[in-house]
């Protein structure tokens, strides 16, 4: 009873959230842990295997550096790639030469469309 419960207000929340915000979500990149390549990105520390964020608030949703340069609206942070502060997108790493529905392709990434 009480997991029906946690689920039912959880749908309740995200369809609260979607309505107030228009139905216009902004496709932010995640605020994660990373899998750790050399040093940890800023405003992430080192944990294990892993770059964790720091809980300071400021911290940037961040992906692995696929090659020399980053997405639209990232910028390069060691081995990984950073949102920048105006970033309303949401990046991933392509496989294969083209990006899923509603992605579009920049360099080695595919970029959520608005």
């Amino acid at each position: 009873m009480l997991v029906r419960w946690f689920q039912l207000t959880a749908a309740l929340t995200a369809a609260v959230t979607v309505v107030a915000s228009g139905g216009d979500a902004l496709a932010l990149q995640p605020v994660r842990p990373l899998l750790r390549e050399g040093g940890c990105p800023l405003g992430y520390f080192a944990s294990g295997s892993y770059c964790i964020p720091s809980k300071s608030g400021n911290t940037r949703g961040a992906i692995e550096k696929a090659g020399n340069s980053c997405p639209l609206g990232f910028y390069a942070s060691g081995n990984y790639c950073l949102s920048s502060p105006s970033n309303e997108r949401e990046a991933i790493q392509k496989t294969g030469n083209s990006c899923p529905l509603g992605w579009f392709s920049s360099g080695n990434y595919c970029v959520k469309s608005r």
